[in-house]
């Protein structure tokens, strides 16, 4: 979330920002958050200043009554009472403001970075580049939601009938397919310095809220209720929580881990040709890298990350776009995100399959991840991660961008992961 300081001294900056979103009553919510952090500030300077006066009475009480004047000590001893009475009160106030303060920082999302142009919808997005060429595919071309049916390798029905829509059953090279991409990215990932983490797929409220999912995306994620936990949408969550609380050394930094893990999200509200078959799922796959960056260089790790993502995607031989999302469709707790698409040839059109994102001090302040720099002093430490890669729409674009009458044949980089070349 973002800090009362920050906001108070860079408060036109945090507006204008704050309108790239389109954020409705962006100048009223800060004013509130200004307000009630006054509201606290004077209620603590009060509370201050009576237990400041309670001390000094004190020793009053115990000067008059060795002074042996005990109907004076009484008289003051009144005032004693009625000082803890309004301090009491006064606590009181002050958790009320804090509580609200902090649920008026949860509700604002984060200041999208100077380079993120305004706009509302993904067609204000901001194409950066764009490599490779779209395969051209003979004339019986289908879409991967057929090719599966085909060749037998993905089973939504028998997903539906085991759980529900969403949940699709992989058999036999599909399966394979899934388990050599896992390697192949988590290997890929081991190459270029990530420490690779096996995390719980459960979390609990407050890494929810560290990381910003909570309260903002509660309704997209699955439940745990008789324990208050939650399946997570990315391995994100768990793997940034793994610092919260936590004070690191500047020598520390960069720190990088990558985990795969299976993701999972109601994605409530979605329906429509757009999400057949592989597009969107309850249940996917996914390895994920995560960095916590030096302020001072957190942007050239976003770009990093992003040439790594894109070096997958070449590996692979996909097609493949970046876009710089614009305000209105960057993630609430997200600075600056880049988007990587490829081109599905069958469907033709763009699927998205990686966000890498720099939260700079947004999630950090949330989690109390610090570091002590060479001042001595402690900061917030920035944070980032991103898809690397999600699998089923990675599947969905080599299934259809790689048929051919006799089959399907594999990206040459996962032949020695498959130990096939051709699904036929």
């Amino acid at each position: 979330m973002l800090q009362v300081n920050y906001i108070r001294d860079h408060f036109d900056q945090v507006l204008e920002g704050l309108r790239k979103r389109s954020l409705p009553d962006a100048e009223f919510k800060l004013k509130q958050v200004l307000d009630t952090d006054k509201k606290r500030k004077d209620t603590q300077a009060e509370r201050d200043q009576l237990q400041a006066e309670s001390k000094t009475i004190s020793k009053q009480i115990g000067m008059l009554m060795k002074d042996g004047k005990k109907e004076e000590a009484e008289k003051v001893k009144a005032r004693t009472a009625e000082i803890k009475g309004q301090i009491k009160s006064l606590e009181e106030t002050y958790n009320s403001a804090e509580e609200e303060l902090k649920q008026l920082l949860y509700n604002i999302p984060n200041v999208p970075h100077n380079s993120v142009p305004a706009g509302n919808t993904e067609d204000d997005n901001e194409v950066v580049l764009e490599n490779g060429v779209a395969p051209t595919l003979y004339d019986g071309k289908k879409p991967h939601w057929e090719l599966i049916k085909e060749y037998d390798i993905i089973d939504f029905d028998l997903g539906v009938k085991v759980t529900g829509a969403g949940f699709p059953v992989y058999k036999g090279k599909g399966a394979r397919l899934q388990r050599a991409l896992v390697n192949f990215f988590l290997d890929e990932a081991l190459q270029q310095g990530y420490n690779e983490v096996q995390p719980p797929i459960l979390v609990n409220e407050d890494s929810g809220y560290g990381t910003g999912q909570l309260p903002d995306k509660e309704g997209q994620m699955y439940q745990a209720t008789a324990d208050n936990l939650y399946l997570i949408p990315t391995a994100e969550v768990p793997i940034t929580n793994l610092y919260r609380d936590v004070i690191l050394q500047e020598k520390d930094f960069p720190i990088k881990n990558t985990a795969f893990t299976p993701c999972f999200r109601r994605e409530a509200g979605s329906w429509g040709a757009h999400v057949r078959g592989l597009n969107r799922l309850h249940q996917f796959d996914k390895v994920e890298i995560v960095q916590i960056s030096h302020p001072d260089h957190s942007y050239q790790a976003l770009e990093d990350m992003s040439s790594y993502v894109q070096g997958l995607l070449k590996k692979l031989e996909l097609p493949y776009r970046v876009l710089r999302l614009c305000g209105g469709d960057t993630g609430f707790t997200s600075a600056l995100t880049y988007d990587m698409e490829v081109f599905s040839a069958a469907q033709e059109k763009w699927l998205e399959v990686s966000s890498v994102s720099n939260f700079e001090t947004y999630q950090a302040n949330r989690l109390k991840l610090r570091y002590r720099g060479e001042d001595k002093k402690i900061h917030l430490a920035h944070t980032l991660n991103g898809s690397a890669l999600a699998l089923p729409r990675i599947v969905a674009a080599i299934l259809e961008n790689n048929q051919t009458e006799k089959g399907i044949k594999m990206p040459e980089v996962l032949v020695p992961y498959l130990g096939f070349e051709w699904i036929n």
